[in-house]
């Protein structure tokens, strides 16, 4: 089942249940890939699954961005709002790598690369970052790289 289909049937569930949270995040998902269709001009009904998790992946660094913002402003009941929604769409994420599984491949990458100086450095992350394109997160795989190079 796609991720658009996935979401749909997230909100039918949501209403049978009378979980008004859940629908009204659901429903910020599926305006959120109709907003993504027409920015991008895609033809069809649905939005294709790598795009989709993207915008998830967005929806979620906004979430974390505003409870930052929330928490500096001693906001906690905003807090826990974004918490919980940050929550719901994170059940349809795939799941992240962990910090070892990264350092795996980096050191591999490390390796065919041979030398790498640290002007280069960025080119580097950048070819890390293309190989985990949606498998984990990029401030942790950043962190990992500079431990690599210290």
């Amino acid at each position: 089942m796609t991720m658009h289909k996935t979401i749909k049937e997230g909100i039918k569930e949501a209403m049978i249940k009378k979980d008004a949270f859940r629908l009204t995040v659901l429903r910020g998902v599926l305006a959120a890939f109709t907003n993504e269709m027409i920015a991008k001009k895609l033809k069809g009904d649905e939005l294709p699954d790598d795009e989709a998790v993207a915008v998830i992946r967005r929806l979620v660094k906004q979430r974390k961005d505003s409870m930052d913002q929330f928490t500096k402003g001693g906001r906690m009941d905003l807090v826990k709002n974004e918490e919980a929604e940050m929550k719901i769409l994170d059940a349809f994420l795939p799941k992240q790598m962990s910090r070892e599984e990264i350092m795996k491949v980096v050191k591999e990458k490390k390796a065919s690369a041979g030398e790498v100086d640290k002007s280069k450095l960025g080119q580097f992350m950048g070819a890390v970052m293309k190989e985990l394109k949606g498998k984990a997160d990029g401030v942790m795989v950043k962190e990992v790289v500079e431990e690599a190079f210290k």
